[in-house]
């Protein structure tokens, strides 16, 4: 397959507030201390979308800005975009579920199209206005693999800038005892087929011939980040990550659907 290049990066998660912050942590020079994800407010959302939006929107479209603001992209409604999530709203999808149990069955509106995992995308496209193509993917713990072959993809079609987001948002108890996600997470990346000139970060290929492997996901060399990874389903992303800030060259295998693992192969730009 045709390599693709990542152009720019935003990354938010528990203790890690930002690329460049990551970037130290993923290379061992510094200390990963984990702590809850700090969020700051969407002041490109109109006052009404602002109130309504969810944590994990907040998370989606801090990373998305941070990715094409690395990538010197002035104008983010322009790339095409691809969001990934592993499920909903945590927190509406526990008011609606409690609110069914309690027998009012006369749900918001307003809560039921924020409570679905495509809900992000149009967050986004307000914010930004954007109108070119869009793509939504769940793919529960592997939505993060899913995302990158999904973003390639419409990259190699389209022949112009890809935004990845892949993003997900912790469940309240009791929803937590079934799906224990602790905390948000969300990584943005910012896929050109023709880099700019020393703007590349990194260049990817999907192997045509081989392009998934039985072999377990690669484990972080950090224990606490790869805690991290397994934890929160778009964090599976860190291993990628973890190559890029090492410039490191070879195989990554990402998780992606059970017994089915995603292999990439990554050389550094820069």
């Amino acid at each position: 397959m045709h390599p693709v290049y990542v152009e720019g990066i935003g990354v938010l998660g528990p203790g890690i507030q930002s690329w460049q912050e990551a970037v130290y942590l993923l290379k061992g020079e510094d200390t990963y201390l984990p702590g809850r994800t700090i969020l700051s407010s969407p002041e490109s959302l109109p006052p009404a979308e602002r109130r309504r939006a969810s944590r994990g929107v907040m998370a989606a479209l801090q990373v998305g800005y941070a990715a094409c603001a690395m990538a010197g992209i002035l104008l983010p409604a322009e790339p095409a975009s691809v969001f990934a999530s592993s499920g909903g709203d945590g927190d509406i999808c526990n008011a609606i579920c409690s609110a069914m149990a309690a027998g009012d069955h006369l749900i918001s509106p307003t809560q039921f199209h924020n409570s679905v995992h495509n809900a992000i995308s149009g967050y986004w496209g307000i914010a930004t206005g954007a109108m070119a193509p869009s793509s939504v993917v769940s793919a529960y713990d592997g939505s993060f693999a899913a995302g990158l072959l999904e973003a390639v993809s419409l990259l190699l079609t389209l022949r112009t800038p890809v935004l990845l987001v892949a993003s997900d948002q912790d469940y309240p108890f009791p929803l937590y005892a079934a799906r224990p996600v602790p905390d948000i997470f969300a990584v943005a990346l910012l896929l050109t087929v023709t880099p700019q000139p020393g703007n590349a970060l990194v260049q990817i290929r999907i192997p045509g011939d081989m392009p998934f492997a039985e072999r377990p996901g690669q484990a972080m060399s950090d224990a606490q980040l790869d805690d991290l990874s397994r934890a929160i389903p778009a964090a599976r992303c860190l291993p990628l990550l973890q190559s890029i800030a090492r410039r490191d060259s070879g195989n990554i295998v990402l998780e992606y659907l059970p017994s089915q693992y995603l292999v990439l192969e990554v050389a550094p730009c820069r």
